[in-house]
């Protein structure tokens, strides 16, 4: 295939969006995963779910670097469960053979509908920094319990993981949803390079497309970071309430929707 298949192009303007909207507020996968599906039915669900992972790291390092440059992070907190994450990401994405997910769909589902509704019925949660509801001295081992049960989730099933991150750092270390988005993008390329370790070894990797996909995404994500920083909390807010909304519909219908 060439830059001008088709398929590629598809491809790869679904990596743009998906770049522009896990910058801001997670859910790129909701575009990227079935998009990737779509396009290449003959491909085994490992190669492209570890395509998808190449093309995201890329995009999410890109946003992670502009959030960087832009807002102060507390990385005693956020280097801690970027490595938890990192860790176990691998190791959820070593189980994928071994549990089934549609196990694992009603309870996400379940989960992501208790977000929206809480973050929706709370216009001022994440408006603004508070202080954290942990204890000082719990502060670390709770970031890097969150690190390792999204780290795990992210590598296992992946669906809202983004958004997951933000909600955690926002209710539990009293982040504003900008810098909930800049924490969560660590977390997130700590677990896209957890999954790859796992992909990239055992060949499933589509590298050329991979990289295309990349680029398209290190665009997307430049935008995407650009706006959130440029509007703040609130344009963060409303895009992530947005993309959960969007991933319940979907995790709705891939568990009851399909026969």
């Amino acid at each position: 295939m060439s830059a001008f298949d088709p398929v590629w192009l598809t491809l790869l303007i679904a990596a743009f969006f998906a770049g522009f909207v896990d910058a801001v507020a997670g859910g790129g996968g909701l575009i990227q995963v079935p998009a990737l599906f779509a396009a290449l039915p003959r491909e085994s669900p490992a190669t492209l779910f570890g395509t998808n992972k190449l093309a995201s790291i890329f995009g999410t390092l890109s946003a992670a670097r502009r959030y960087v440059r832009a807002v102060t992070l507390p990385w005693r907190l956020v280097l801690p469960a970027a490595g938890a994450a990192f860790l176990f990401s691998f190791l959820g994405a070593a189980v994928v053979a071994w549990l089934p997910k549609d196990v694992v769909r009603p309870l996400v589902l379940v989960l992501l509908v208790a977000v929206a509704v809480y973050t929706w019925s709370k216009p001022d949660f994440g408006a603004s920094k508070r202080s954290p509801r942990v204890a000082a001295e719990h502060l670390v081992a709770v970031a890097i319990l969150v690190g390792a049960l999204l780290g795990f989730y992210d590598g296992f099933f992946g669906p809202g993981a983004g958004s997951f991150m933000i909600f955690a750092f926002v209710r539990f270390f009293g982040m504003d949803f900008l810098h909930a988005s800049a924490a969560a993008k660590i977390l997130n390329a700590s677990t896209n390079a957890g999954a790859l370790l796992l992909f990239a070894p055992t060949n499933h990797v589509l590298w050329t497309l991979g990289f295309g996909m990349a680029l398209c995404n290190i665009a997307g994500s430049r935008l995407g970071s650009k706006l959130a920083i440029k509007h703040g909390s609130g344009f963060v807010r409303a895009v992530f309430l947005l993309m959960t909304s969007l991933l319940i519909v979907k995790i709705a219908w891939d568990t009851w929707g399909t026969p």
